[in-house]
């Protein structure tokens, strides 16, 4: 999230750019500017009117495809999934949900609604370009409309693109709703990556082919992607209907929020634990990680105290709270471990080694 900032908020989700969308902001104003028409502003006088006009061009197509991702969050939203925020990046928009909706039916409906919100922008540009300039030859000279045209074209070519059924971009998804009817949802995932590390072999072979390098990028894209869908996938359902008090570990060690860092660091490695509830008597203060001490110089441990680098939101769960949730928790606040406190007490802690450990043991 420090790569990204937020820019406001829509059906109450949090609108984010991340650093990569400000690098290719520009290179599609400027690809617009140096394209003839119709699908760019080439030999548009002035030069201040050709950029301006290349400019709000790759404006509005991010526009679009935020819409195309508040599509998905409005449909998740109403099947109860929680939209952390949907970020702009390098390759386009991504909804940041809790989890997928299981039921084929719903992921299907969410999975297209984003892709079908393109192809409706696209033919309602193009209908209007058609209807009402291109026959009239005074509008039809002025560059100023054919914004409308690009962004019809493009609209239809994002939404066909995603439909392609290449895991886990949207037709993808698709997929793996039609597998779920007539398998188990980690052998669906299984079987849609397959199908999208496929696509994206041929896209990079293709991209090669006629020397294009985005091809090659985009499936590199699409292959991690899918990778990762599916590992996580297997993950969550691998941890599901586990308790969080089934595999914490109950002896809890803590430190004192006045122990030098010099001295944390020793015990650190005599415990071989990274992080430690900081603890005050009965009183919880905070809780401190080996990350925390990397952010002060060796040379300056032995003066600092714990309580100068600990972290005072403590991030914790109830020990009846499902593993799986746990796991999203931590991805989401990139954390490495989550205090267990039940009626105000700490019984437990639970780290990311102990639901990989979790992990390993159900798979076998």
């Amino acid at each position: 999230m420090k790569s990204s900032v937020k820019i406001g908020s829509v059906m109450g989700i949090p609108i984010r750019l991340h650093i990569t969308f400000l690098l290719i902001l520009p290179i599609f104003a400027y690809a617009f500017a140096i394209n003839p028409q119709p699908f760019g502003f080439e030999g548009v006088e002035p030069s201040i009117t050709r950029y301006s006009l290349s400019v709000l061009t790759a404006i509005l197509l991010f526009a679009s495809i935020l819409v195309h991702e508040l599509a998905h969050s409005y449909l998740a939203m109403r099947y109860g999934v929680k939209i952390e925020n949907i970020t702009l990046f390098l390759f386009g928009g991504v909804s940041s949900m809790e989890k997928i909706p299981r039921k084929p039916e719903q992921e299907a409906k969410m999975a297209s609604a984003g892709p079908l919100t393109s192809l409706v922008i696209g033919l309602v540009c193009l209908l209007v370009y058609g209807s009402f300039i291109s026959p009239n030859p005074m509008l039809s000279q002025n560059p100023v409309y054919l914004v409308i045209w690009i962004l019809g074209v493009m609209n239809l070519i994002l939404g066909i693109f995603n439909l392609l059924p290449a895991f886990p971009m949207d037709g993808g998804r698709v997929l793996r709703s039609f597998y779920a009817r007539r398998m188990s949802y980690v052998k669906a995932t299984q079987s849609a990556a397959s199908v999208g590390k496929f696509f994206a072999v041929l896209m990079a072979i293709f991209g090669i082919l006629v020397g294009n390098p985005w091809f090659p990028l985009i499936a590199l894209f699409i292959y991690v992607g899918a990778s990762e869908e599916e590992r996580s996938t297997r993950a969550e359902v691998t941890l599901e209907n586990i308790r969080v008090r089934d595999i914490m570990t109950r002896n809890v060690v803590s430190v004192s929020p006045s122990m030098s860092v010099d001295d944390l660091v020793k015990f650190m490695f005599e415990k071989k634990h990274m992080g430690y509830p900081v603890m005050e008597g009965d009183s919880l203060k905070g809780i401190v990680t080996f990350t925390d001490i990397q952010h002060i110089p060796p040379v300056d441990r032995p003066a600092a105290q714990v309580s100068d680098i600990m972290t005072r939101d403590v991030i914790s769960v109830s020990p009846d709270a499902q593993a799986v949730d746990v796991l999203r928790l931590m991805s989401s606040k990139n954390i490495g471990r989550v205090l267990v406190i039940d009626n105000g007490s700490i019984v437990g802690i639970l780290s990311r080694t102990d639901l990989v450990r979790t992990l390993k043991l159900r798979s076998e």
